[in-house]
């Protein structure tokens, strides 16, 4: 039995981060698991900043409410769904994820937790637990599932690694050349191509 682990943003949907960097001018903001590899550094170093210029959650929800779902993404994730077995495994964070569940069909998703003040403004941040990715697919293998897993950013490596079959899609420079024996693909078509393959379903077409 299969079951699919991937990442929601840069996989799914663009990134929140560099969204809400350009929706506030705020080019600190910019940076993400891609620049980064330590997810607690990038963490608090984004604390630090929406400190510093007063963002809330509501500032960052108003960012989100825009967001779409990148090219392609529906129409792999209901593909996905009629062959195989999906969740997705974020850094994000629940307080975040409502609307975006909307716009992909209501996915399952495990994720973070933030803390709030009474004015909204974030305090905190929670992990679900420590390299959760990873123990996503561990659990999934303990209960008797091959895992798929696909991801673009440092923060993934540890689930693609762990999986029966890690899958890079779209992923920036470094990150390949610091994984070179990790599979990669550039669009859903591609994806799609090597999802049938590890699944089985090499002659089912992305309709």
């Amino acid at each position: 039995m299969n079951i699919v682990c991937a990442d929601l943003e840069g996989v799914f949907i663009p990134e929140i981060w560099i969204n809400v960097s350009k929706h506030t001018g705020i080019d600190e903001l910019k940076l993400t698991t891609r620049d980064i590899n330590d997810y607690n550094t990038l963490m608090h170093h984004r604390l630090e900043i929406l400190r510093k210029y007063n963002i809330t959650i509501d500032d960052i929800r108003n960012v989100i409410g825009f967001i779409k779902p990148l090219p392609g993404a529906l129409e792999f994730i209901f593909w996905l769904k009629r062959h195989t077995r999906l969740i997705i495994v974020s850094d994000t964070f629940t307080e975040f994820a409502d609307p975006i569940l909307e716009k992909l069909g209501r996915p399952t998703l495990f994720c973070n937790y933030l803390t709030l003040d009474h004015l909204g403004r974030i305090t905190d941040y929670h992990l679900r637990q420590e390299d959760g990715k990873k123990k996503v697919v561990e659990s999934m293998q303990n209960l008797n599932f091959r895992v798929i897993a696909i991801g673009d950013s440092y923060n993934d490596i540890n689930m693609l690694r762990k999986a029966d079959y890690g899958i890079l899609f779209k992923p920036p420079p470094n990150v390949v050349s610091d994984n070179a024996d990790i599979p990669v693909v550039n669009s859903f078509e591609e994806l799609k191509n090597l999802v049938s393959v590890q699944i089985g379903q090499e002659d089912v077409k992305l309709v």
